[in-house]
């Protein structure tokens, strides 16, 4: 493991292989461990960087801001531009699944000209989930609107139990088995320290009080590079929304394809998610 100092901020990274550089980033309640078999095959062909989120992992936790913006996606998109910066990599592919994906989204209106490719896995847009909730999207992710209350309240309950909290997310979003999470004593170990379990709830706190509306000012742009939407055949996002029908309006070269499985697909499938990366990434 590696350490990139950005300001206040210490971010854990990984890097291995040489050719083209591709950002991996990861979602909740995971940290970058989980693109271990993913990463070691890109490595073949690609510098393959995998990071830990402000809040996830290794890096760090700070306390949140009163306004939130230090946990916006903004914010997290901020961290890693500096790390591909102070790696070499002014142009870079992008490749983000859950959390690490609508921070790549940000990543791709912030820094256009800083993406080589665009990969979003399993997510709907955020403006687009949040206008169009409903009380299926809100039985499914529960956790949006629960992480998302006043602390203490969510770090308390979760404290109590963090290994059935956070296991229950994992095994909730498409039928998944613990057995299919490789690196799931990493995320134990991880969501087991308290700042952690804050570090995720001010992730989500920071979606409603500030990514919503940095995505409604960006409304009618568009990501004109390469760009790739991959999704579970089973999750529980591909049950109530047509996917890649909600990246028409902010993708314009677009390829979107199924994984089987649900919401963990690159844990479920990985030698699929590898091939359809590989293919769309081809040699850079």
């Amino acid at each position: 493991m590696a350490v990139f100092q950005h300001g206040e901020i210490e971010i854990a990274y990984d890097v291995a292989g040489a050719g083209p550089a591709v950002l991996l980033l990861h979602g909740f309640p995971q940290t970058r461990a989980m693109w271990a078999p993913i990463a070691a095959t890109l490595a073949r062909d690609f510098t393959v960087v995998t990071a830990d989120l402000r809040g996830y992992g290794a890096s760090s936790k700070p306390a949140a801001k009163v306004d939130l913006t230090n946990y916006s996606f903004r914010a997290m998109g901020g961290d890693m531009l500096a790390l591909m910066t102070s790696l070499g990599h002014e142009t870079f592919h992008l490749v983000g699944h859950d959390r690490g994906a609508r921070v790549a989204h940000r990543m791709s209106l912030d820094a256009t000209d800083r993406l080589r490719s665009l990969t979003v896995m399993d997510i709907v847009p955020t403006h687009t989930l949040l206008d169009n909730w409903s009380s299926k999207v809100s039985a499914a992710y529960f956790h949006w609107s629960y992480l998302a209350q006043p602390a203490p309240f969510p770090e308390r309950m979760i404290e109590a139990d963090p290994d059935h909290f956070y296991q229950t997310c994992l095994l909730g979003w498409g039928g998944s088995q613990l057995s299919e999470f490789a690196a799931l004593e990493a995320y134990r170990a991880a969501w087991r320290d308290t700042a952690t379990i804050a570090g995720m709830t001010n992730d989500y706190r920071a979606t409603l009080a500030v990514d919503v509306h940095h995505d409604a000012s960006d409304l009618g742009r568009r990501f004109e590079g390469p760009a790739l939407v991959l999704y579970g055949a089973d999750g529980a996002m591909a049950q109530m929304f047509d996917i890649p029908g909600t990246w028409d309006a902010w993708l314009k070269n677009m390829t979107a394809e199924a994984i089987p499985g649900g919401h963990f697909f690159p844990d479920q499938s990985g030698a699929a998610t590898i091939a359809v990366l590989r293919g769309f990434l081809g040699s850079g």
